[in-house]
């Protein structure tokens, strides 16, 4: 176990946990509702710092991130946990699981681990990053030294304190948009969106780079109208050239009864963002509409085909044009 950094300690040996917007009440003995940090004789503690249960090497638009280094391979780590409860979760095995992973990997031997894999980055993923932030920072801290990139993929729900700490250290996040109103967090995700939306810009001042996943369900979030007021929230701030993936829903964990979502309803989301302004939306989990294109001369600028890439960005720029392209190419 280590001793959690973002807790205030109470009367009783219970203690207040400050890392996420749950500010968990924790009795001693008993779990945050992350299930990874326990109250042991009136400390916080992490259960799973230096034990992930998944690694692999990855390609880098799998994150997804399509405007950060093109074709890269990234080192994934993640554990248990997470400070949501999604009943729609596409990853529930190891969100929701209880079994804590035997194996250890410190800081100093995951760093090992990207340089023998010749990895650019290391993403922190799978479960939320935010659950195990204790051993993020720690790595993190010793990949910078290394010139290895950090990413960050998680649904954003973070307090000020511990984000401006986390900042320090990465490059990019891939951030969900589940949706886009309270009642819709309340409902399925049991949280808030509005904590979600401040991290974003708190990122966006920080300098982090940001792409945005929205996982589109069939009646719960496909409003079009909501979907067009996120586009606009992501275009006045976070910018008009931040990337924006729809992604397609698949009936998972304990929402089966809905259907995949249908391809049209995807298009019309990508049609409404672009209308909207934003420059470059994609759309994930089905064949095509991947490739990145210059926004000003619509040339194709990456072409993907299963995470295979063909890059015509030089120095940030379409070579074609020579039109500015935003993100981070090498």
């Amino acid at each position: 176990m280590h001793e959690a950094k973002w807790y205030v300690q109470l009367k009783n040996k219970n203690v207040q946990c400050k890392l996420c917007p749950n500010f968990c009440l924790i009795k001693e003995n008993e779990l945050g509702k992350c299930s990874v940090r326990k109250n042991v004789q009136g400390k916080l503690y992490s259960l799973v710092y230096n034990n992930p249960i998944a690694t692999a090497v990855d390609p880098i638009e799998k994150k997804p991130l399509y405007h950060f280094l093109p074709s890269s391979k990234v080192y994934s780590l993640g554990t248990i946990g997470c400070n949501f409860k999604c009943q729609f979760c596409q990853n529930w095995q190891l969100s929701r699981s209880k079994e804590i992973a035997i194996r250890t990997l410190t800081p100093e031997e995951v760093i090992k681990q990207i340089l023998k894999n010749k990895c650019k980055s290391i993403a922190y993923t799978y479960n939320d990053p935010i659950v195990f932030l204790e051993y993020v920072i720690d790595i993190a801290k010793l990949a910078k030294k290394k010139d290895i990139k950090n990413v960050f993929v998680s649904n954003g729900y973070i307090n000020k304190e511990p984000l401006e700490e986390l900042c320090k250290y990465i490059d990019a996040a891939s951030i969900d948009i589940k949706g886009f109103t309270e009642k819709f967090y309340k409902e399925f995700c049991y949280g808030k969106l509005k904590p979600i939306l401040e991290a974003l810009k708190i990122m966006k001042k920080k300098g982090v780079w940001i792409e945005i996943i929205n996982l589109v369900i069939p009646t719960l979030n496909d409003n079009l109208k909501e979907i067009e007021k996120m586009c606009l929230w992501i275009k006045e701030n976070l910018g008009e050239e931040t990337p924006l993936h729809f992604s397609r829903f698949f009936p998972y964990y304990k929402i089966v009864n809905l259907p995949i979502t249908p391809e049209n309803t995807l298009l019309k989301a990508k049609e409404i963002a672009e209308k909207v302004g934003l420059k470059h939306v994609y759309i994930g989990n089905i064949e095509g509409n991947q490739d990145t294109l210059c926004w000003k001369c619509k040339k194709i600028l990456i072409h993907r085909n299963y995470y295979k890439t063909e890059n015509n960005i030089k120095e940030n720029n379409c070579r074609y044009c020579n039109t500015k392209i935003a993100g981070i190419f090498k």
